[in-house]
């Protein structure tokens, strides 16, 4: 079977201190045929200035600023390859990313999505905490995302690469997802084929203040997240239905949503028994071990009513 190739997509905007790391990662990859994309999304930092020194080693767009979605789609449609890998421009690689990709995708022809961990780092590059995701999932996940609203326990932007007949078979990323983007390739691409996970971690996350990923979140993240998966749901039911494919979601089935609504609006005794049960039983997380701590938790840490988490309170 002839090798396919790939093509590297870059987005960025306003991570010039962070970019050279991220495409000189990309540039040192064992499989070095690759083809490198990267989408300025209109910074108004050094982000020009850095690119113009690797225009003649990548391929380099500037656009008005329209958001995540609008970049990556960008990258997409100016490149040519069968596998599209994705990066955040404050995240970098491991060297053998791209062939390990490259070589899940050649033995698992029916594979959509291939991915693999992170190495959650500081701002400073040090090591965070264990790799995320901890549980892996591979084969055909469309039954357990119809049961659990389309929550799993997901990779992020930087460590997921999908086949450019998927991505011609799902259009375009929507527009309202214009951060978060990787939540539609996560969202749809499990219900066009079977999802391939490496164990390995490929690549490293930066955690800073901008992220969407944190181990903390107070009440305006929440409310940002609830919207975010409402937002999700929407989409994903839209698609379905655009395609004719069986299954719809429904946000009860979404257990973040309920421990993040119950964790800004208070809960009782009752609340705390029923989402300790529901967490149990989540179609979302296969490891029984985590979901039976993830329900403890739940139990131990909600707020009670009339004490919800604040704008400056933490919810852990």
């Amino acid at each position: 079977m002839e090798r396919p190739t790939i093509s590297v997509l870059i987005n960025n905007y306003n991570y010039g201190c962070f970019l050279p790391r991220a495409i000189d990662s990309a540039l040192r990859q064992r499989a070095s045929d690759a083809e490198i994309i990267v989408v300025d999304d209109g910074s108004s930092d050094q982000s020009r200035s850095v690119l113009e020194g690797y225009e003649k080693r990548v391929k380099v767009l500037f656009q008005e600023n329209q958001g995540q979605a609008a970049a990556i789609n960008a990258a997409v449609k100016a490149s040519s390859g069968d596998i599209l890998c994705f990066l955040d421009a404050d995240d970098w690689w491991a060297p053998d990313k791209l062939s390990a990709t490259a070589a899940a995708f050649q033995s698992n022809p029916h594979a959509s999505l291939v991915y693999h961990r992170l190495q959650p780092t500081q701002t400073d590059g040090s090591m965070a905490f264990k790799p995320i995701p901890r549980t892996l999932c591979s084969g055909d996940l469309s039954l357990r995302l119809a049961r659990s609203a389309g929550w799993w326990p997901f990779p992020l932007t930087s460590a997921i690469a999908v086949r450019r007949s998927a991505w011609k078979a799902a259009g375009d990323i929507p527009e309202q997802f214009h951060i978060s983007a990787d939540a539609w390739l996560t969202g749809i691409y499990p219900f066009l084929g079977d999802v391939v996970a490496l164990s390995d971690s490929l690549g490293f996350y930066r955690i800073h203040n901008n992220n969407w990923y944190r181990p903390v979140d107070d009440a305006a993240m929440l409310r940002k997240r609830l919207a975010h998966w409402r937002t999700v749901v929407d989409a994903t039911n839209q698609f379905l239905s655009v395609h004719g494919l069986a299954g719809r979601l429904r946000l009860a089935d979404h257990f973040p949503y309920r421990v993040a609504s119950a964790r800004l609006e208070g809960a009782d005794a009752r609340t705390r028994f029923r989402l300790a049960a529901e967490g149990l039983f989540f179609a979302g997380e296969p490891n029984l071990l985590r979901r039976m701590r993830e329900a403890l938790r739940t139990v131990r840490d909600l707020p009670r009513r009339g004490q919800a988490v604040s704008l400056s309170e933490s919810a852990r």
